[in-house]
């Protein structure tokens, strides 16, 4: 995933940061996540513990507001999934510059956040959507932007031009 320059923070990322500033620090950039078999075991595990023990829902339905980004205990959107599995893969050891949140278009125009592991197998995405743990590429989502790996409380934009690439070999 090629990522550009800075660009804004999400608004609801911004307020997360106000109320948590101890979870949007600088931190010390690490290299990629090496993937064994037990590294792979923890991600699999967190992926579906997350997706199975929080249930869907909006902020609107749940603060009233329109967005809200929070850890959720028993309910949530995507990035409040995408938050508790960045928490609890950083208690299991994961670098946090290893775990960037990234908000992405889903085909349908809507926006959605999910959590990028930067491994060396590429990056993984962990998705609320989607019970299995994929490489980016094997997404159907247009990528906007994600976290600095160097500074939580700021984003980068990225280029994701994988339709530009598809569309230039159609004939």
């Amino acid at each position: 995933m090629t990522v550009r320059g800075a660009t804004s923070q999400p608004v609801g990322h911004y307020d997360f940061c106000k109320r948590t500033p101890q979870e949007c620090t600088v931190t010390e950039r690490s290299g990629p996540i090496a993937v064994t078999e037990k590294v792979w075991e923890t991600i699999v595990e967190i992926n579906n513990a997350v997706n199975v023990g929080i249930t869907p829902r909006t902020d609107e339905e749940i603060y009233g507001v329109a967005e809200y980004w929070a850890y959720p205990t028993t309910e949530g959107d995507c990035e409040d999934f995408a938050l508790l599995k960045q928490y609890m893969l950083e208690r299991e050891g994961f670098p946090r510059s290893a775990m960037v949140l990234t908000v992405v278009r889903q085909q349908n125009g809507d926006g959605h956040a999910v959590l990028t592991l930067r491994t060396d197998r590429g990056d993984l995405i962990l998705d609320n959507l989607d019970r299995r743990v994929l490489d980016w590429t094997q997404t159907t989502y247009h990528y906007l932007k994600r976290q600095s790996e160097t500074d939580a409380s700021r984003w980068v934009s990225i280029d994701d031009d994988r339709d530009l690439l598809v569309g230039s070999v159609q004939r």
